[in-house]
């Protein structure tokens, strides 16, 4: 699990490569974690063709519907404007784990009401909050 935080009023898209430096996936067996996930989920703030070319470069799929701007963008170009990105829909429909797992992290007070002022306090109860959901989880669905 890699934690980033921000300030409010800053973008998402920005963080993520720095945020990706983070991730340390676990292997089975003998050997370091891998530094490099197989597959990127993100929702649209993440579609920008930059984003795009990066994880194309680190060899990172990446699954993220197009804008609807970008869409636009694209087609007023005609022929030039490229082929659209693949966006696999049913491994799309995955997302909504993540997006069920922002909300019971919501749950715990302290978090949803940002209780703690500095940024290492918030981070440390985030990260508290994620094994305790973690660990109330069904042991068989861990990995």
């Amino acid at each position: 699990m890699a934690v980033l935080l921000t300030a409010g009023q800053a973008g998402d898209n920005p963080q993520l490569l720095p945020l990706l430096e983070q991730v340390r996936v676990a292997r089975r067996g003998p050997g370091g974690p891998r530094r490099r996930p197989e597959r990127v989920l993100a929702d649209r703030a993440y579609s920008h063709p930059s984003t795009r070319a990066a994880l194309r470069a680190r060899h990172i799929r990446f699954t993220c519907p197009e804008r609807s701007d970008q869409l636009a963008h694209r087609r007023a170009k005609g022929s030039t404007g490229g082929r659209p990105p693949n966006c696999d829909r049913a491994v799309y429909a995955r997302r909504n784990v993540i997006e069920r797992c922002f909300a019971r992290l919501k749950q715990f007070r302290a978090l949803a009401t940002r209780y703690a002022k500095r940024a290492a306090y918030y981070r440390a109860l985030l990260v508290l909050a994620a094994v305790v959901l973690w660990l109330r989880e069904d042991p068989q669905d861990r990995p």
